[in-house]
């Protein structure tokens, strides 16, 4: 039986890879610019290239933890799309002390 394949993302040439998931193999790099790429899971659809504004929102999620594994009902969950989607939960989360990877995944700021 073949293994399921998941996405990995290198953030300075802006392109994701799809290859198998290896826990022995956990350091890839990159075919193009040799910088280690970033596991974000399975459930990830990547923004086209030139989209630089997507990309920023991206590396802002990855940076704080936030990945894209599929969970037992389905994909996973809410993530921000846009730079003023991510100033919000940022904000809220300055505010109230709860920490930025949460902050991050809500789908409401109250």
């Amino acid at each position: 039986m073949a293994h399921a394949k998941t996405s990995y993302v290198c953030l300075p040439c802006r392109a994701s890879y799809k290859q198998p998931y290896d826990r022995d193999r956990q350091h890839r790099l990159c075919p193009r610019c040799a910088e280690p790429l970033v596991h974000v899971g399975s459930a990830f659809a990547p923004p086209p290239r030139r989209d630089t504004a997507a990309w920023r929102t991206l590396s802002v999620l990855l940076h704080a933890g936030v990945r894209f594994h599929k969970s037992c009902c389905g994909g996973p969950g809410y993530r921000p799309r846009t730079l003023r989607e991510v100033r919000e939960r940022m904000t809220y989360a300055r505010r109230t002390g709860e920490p930025f990877a949460k902050a991050l995944v809500r789908r409401e700021v109250p």
